[in-house]
């Protein structure tokens, strides 16, 4: 059982996510992550109580369907918040400057 953050339309500010991920022993091993970033209004100190949560993830092999979910799924759970979950590889390019520019990584 993971330990969630119960206010559903909290507001998290960046720092506070980037501890709460470094909080999740295994996560990394768990899903095959190589990187995680958090971009998006949250990683700039924008989000609203509505604003969901954006990462970006890169995968140590390639993902499959189930374990990309299953991150989605866990993230979820644990921020109790919906989440944009974008992998790294399939960044449009017309966004990919912009989101990389205010991605902040957790490791």
């Amino acid at each position: 059982m993971i330990n969630t953050l119960t206010q559903q339309n909290q507001i998290l500010d960046k720092n506070k996510v980037l501890k709460v991920i470094k909080a999740q022993e295994n996560l990394f091993n768990k899903y095959h992550i190589k990187t995680l970033a958090l971009f998006g209004s949250t990683a700039r100190n924008e989000a609203t109580e509505n604003s969901d949560l954006d990462f970006l993830v890169e995968f140590n092999t390639s993902p499959t369907f189930d374990n990309y979910m299953d991150l989605k799924f866990y993230l979820e759970e644990l921020f109790n918040k919906p989440i944009d979950l974008v992998i790294k590889q399939d960044l449009k390019p017309i966004i990919r400057e912009e989101v990389m520019k205010e991605a902040v990584y957790v490791s």
